[in-house]
């Protein structure tokens, strides 16, 4: 693969954790701000765990952009992720203030991608992940071949099930906008916890 892919590590959980992961070669870390998600990071969450100087994403569900735009600055985050049914007026809103905005798609075989077609010029990136009944998280894949019908502008990342396996198949991705991968439970010792040993393995063979 020509292009370097970006990897992003979400579902941070523990700042112990957080230290290991972010001296491996990834782009982003990604944190999750949904109290239903088994990676939430609390309601009161040690602070330590934002120490890093690798770029932060924050992912949110369907929340007030008002309470996001808080989070961000106090936080010191960089990139936000929608994962709900948020609309193209509330990318823009985070843009205005500087924010990067990354925008989930849940994604099946009969997905219709004139879906993102609105969030074109408010969104930096898509996040194609697995449709499932609850958000992210699941585990599962969604057929990548689907990916073939997304003509949009807008580079995107791959998300939803990726293991350690799935390397030599992401390599032979040849979609143009196909910008990075999400990693999350596929490399995990448990909920949160990510196993430091798979995600350099992964990197290396998908860097190779």
């Amino acid at each position: 693969m020509s292009k370097k892919l970006k990897i992003k590590v979400c579902g941070m959980k523990f700042a112990a954790n957080r230290s290991e992961v972010e001296k491996l070669d990834i782009d982003l870390l990604g944190f999750i701000f949904y109290a239903p998600s088994k990676r939430f990071i609390g309601e009161l969450p040690e602070m330590s765990l934002f120490d890093t100087e690798k770029p932060k994403v924050g992912v949110f569900v369907d929340e007030n952009v008002f309470e996001i735009l808080g989070v961000a600055k106090n936080l010191g985050f960089e990139y936000i992720q929608l994962h709900g049914k948020e609309n193209p007026k509330t990318c823009a809103i985070l843009k205005k203030q500087g924010l990067k905005v990354i925008k989930a798609f849940n994604v099946n075989e009969t997905f219709n991608f004139a879906t993102t077609k609105p969030f074109e010029k408010v969104a930096d990136y898509f996040l194609f992940d697995t449709k499932t009944e609850v958000p992210g998280g699941s585990g599962q894949k969604f057929n990548w071949q689907v990916l073939n019908k997304y003509r949009g502008e807008t580079p995107f990342f791959l998300s939803g099930g990726i293991e350690l396996e799935d390397a030599s198949a992401i390599k032979k991705i040849k979609h143009e906008k196909l910008a990075g991968v999400d990693l999350n439970s596929g490399f995990e010792e448990s909920a949160g916890v990510k196993n430091v040993e798979k995600l350099k393995e992964f990197i290396k063979r998908v860097r190779m």
